[in-house]
């Protein structure tokens, strides 16, 4: 076994390369300078090594890979070891950049072009740059695990898939079901991501491994194929659909009836829904017509100018820095008042009943705190506790709790009228009208 920083490489004696994904001192793999330079040194290593036949991707984590590690991104301003484009002018900054995901997608064009099959065994969530990781594989079995997720969330935090997501995807499945899931970020669970064609089998957890192998061994055991007229004769297994002679993009390219419908709807849709505020979107649109009218690696190319303009905007940068690496420090605490001790509620005095009241006390109640739901009028205080009786029916016709959870839950809500009933509470919270005057006077 060879050990790497961040990979463990194997090679079994059929041939098959196991590679495992397991980064140090972290939770969850992410894609890093340092995991990119152990990628590299494996791919020369997988394409030099003639008693390598193939190889398969896994990982060591209970899921696959989160992504890019957006806290790069968010100091694209910093030292390049820090992972940011340098010091200099805005035009060295934006070169950096480019050249640096660039480099990138030119690796993972390197992985697939390799010349020898290479599986990806997907054993848990697979996002982001994670899954296009494994988009530059030549087959994909996930696990069944549950919670695993499977997609392309950039859009959601101002970005595009930078790591080839918006060329190999609507070159696999097609632009009219590739676009909104790139467009909307959404995640999907194995089961979906088999069906719509993104993997090719599902599998319980733990055979994974076991299946990518077995789909390798089948491969290998066929004839070479020529890969063009003087190109070198390789595994039919190890050729990507778009570098076959002859491959057309499912659906449709943006010039033939139907691709060109796709993007003609898709473009007046986005900007009835955006009108025009968020680059993301838009820059994907423009990755995905462009990219598919070219070759592979002159899409690669179109997709890294659009995700570098990316990392330049201001609304980008916004979002990075708001939806992401605030929410980081949030949950890490990290404007928490120094010196206050932490303390559990275990009572809960709401004033107000009205919807935010009402909201406050089901999900407290959640937490399994006794909420008291006060309001100046019984039948309004009723009513915020009705509330979480509605949502907890709905819970229970879609098999999401039980009768039993969902009457304890109940239990823990005391609607009143009655101020002595906050008697005891750890904390009050104010919920009423935006009005002082009515906020000074429930709470003097």
């Amino acid at each position: 076994m060879t050990t790497y920083e961040n990979f463990k490489f194997e090679v079994d004696g059929d041939g098959i390369a196991l590679v495992t994904w397991d980064m140090p001192n972290r939770s969850m793999n992410v894609l890093s300078q340092s995991s990119m330079a152990d990628m590299a040194s494996i791919i020369e290593k997988i394409m030099g090594d003639g008693a390598i036949k193939g190889a398969v991707l896994t990982s060591g984590k209970d899921a696959f890979c989160a992504g890019a590690d957006l806290s790069m991104m968010g100091g694209q301003a910093g030292p390049k070891e820090a992972g940011g484009a340098g010091e200099g002018s805005q035009e060295d900054r934006v070169k950096a950049m480019y050249e640096g995901n660039l480099k990138f997608n030119m690796l993972l064009r390197s992985l697939e072009t390799c010349g020898k099959p290479v599986a990806a065994a997907i054993n848990g969530t697979a996002l982001g740059g994670g899954l296009e990781v494994t988009l530059a594989c030549h087959y994909r079995v996930v696990s069944n695990k549950p919670k695993t997720q499977i997609g392309l969330p950039e859009a959601k935090v101002g970005l595009l898939p930078g790591g080839g997501g918006t060329q190999r995807l609507p070159r696999l499945i097609g632009a009219q079901a590739a676009l909104p899931l790139i467009l909307q970020g959404t995640a999907l669970t194995p089961e979906k991501a088999v069906q719509s064609g993104i993997c090719h089998k599902l599998v319980e957890p733990g055979e994974e491994v076991a299946a990518a192998k077995a789909w390798l061994k089948e491969g290998l055991a066929q004839p070479k194929i020529k890969l063009g007229k003087k190109g070198p004769e390789v595994y039919a297994i190890a050729v990507q659909p778009w570098d076959r002679e002859g491959y057309r993009v499912p659906g449709g390219d943006p010039h033939s009836k139907g691709g060109g419908q796709v993007f003609t709807i898709g473009n007046a849709t986005l900007h009835k829904q955006t009108h025009g505020n968020f680059p993301a979107q838009k820059f994907i649109m423009s990755c995905v017509y462009e990219g598919l009218q070219v070759p592979i690696e002159a899409g690669l190319r179109i997709e890294t100018r659009y995700f570098t303009k990316l990392l330049m905007d201001p609304r980008s940068k916004a979002m990075i820095r708001s939806l992401f690496l605030s929410m980081q420090e949030l949950g890490k605490g990290a404007r928490r008042p120094a010196g206050v001790p932490a303390f559990t509620v275990k009572k809960l005095g709401i004033l107000g009943a009205g919807m935010m009241g009402a909201g406050i006390a089901y999900v407290s109640a959640q937490a399994g705190m006794e909420v008291v739901l006060l309001d100046t009028d019984r039948a309004n205080a009723e009513k915020g506790k009705a509330w979480s009786e509605k949502l907890l029916q709905k819970a229970l016709e879609r098999g999401k709790t039980t009768q039993e959870k969902a009457d304890r839950l109940l239990g823990l809500i005391k609607p009143t009228t009655n101020y002595d009933d906050l008697k005891g509470a750890d904390l009050v919270i104010e919920a009423v009208f935006e009005n002082r005057d009515i906020k000074a006077e429930v709470t003097k």
